[in-house]
């Protein structure tokens, strides 16, 4: 019996082993079958969003894929840099308005508390929004934060 494993993702297939590949060598009929059960397989999974065309023999199955592997890896890299550009922007957006926040409630209220300070640096940009929204309008610092109004 021979096994075959997958990797988690087209670049860790380890699609037709050599030993495989020699083992099935006077097997044209189970190399086929062999062949078109992995494409079948490959493609199957959602998350290596990949077509592939049909092949009638392992190694013809090889030959491909080692020519879309350099292709693959290109894709995931830009696919990498573009979600770590996205998380980028956002955390400094979120950063840039906290920032804000923190000028407004000051020449507005004076001195911040820690307790405030805190709040804010660990708000979503949600909620940063909103109380940039409503600094204008509170009557004191306490309101817009939720706590109990000094007089």
């Amino acid at each position: 019996m021979y096994i075959v494993r997958f990797g988690c993702g087209p670049l860790n297939t380890g699609i037709a082993p050599r030993p495989l590949d020699e083992w099935l060598l006077d097997r044209p009929d189970l190399r086929r079958m062999i062949a078109i059960w992995l494409r079948a397989t490959l493609m199957h999974r959602a998350d290596y969003r990949i077509l592939l065309p049909e092949v009638n023999d392992l190694q013809e199955l090889r030959i491909m894929l080692a020519d879309r592997l350099e292709e693959w890896a290109h894709q995931y890299k830009t696919e990498g840099m573009q979600q770590g550009m996205q998380q980028g922007m956002q955390q400094g957006r979120q950063q840039g308005e906290a920032l804000a926040l923190q000028k407004l409630l000051t020449k507005r209220f004076g001195t911040i508390s820690p307790d405030i300070l805190a709040q804010i640096s660990s708000a979503k940009t949600e909620q940063i929004e909103l109380w940039l929204d409503q600094v204008m309008d509170a009557q004191t610092i306490e309101i817009l934060f939720g706590g109990p109004a000094t007089h």
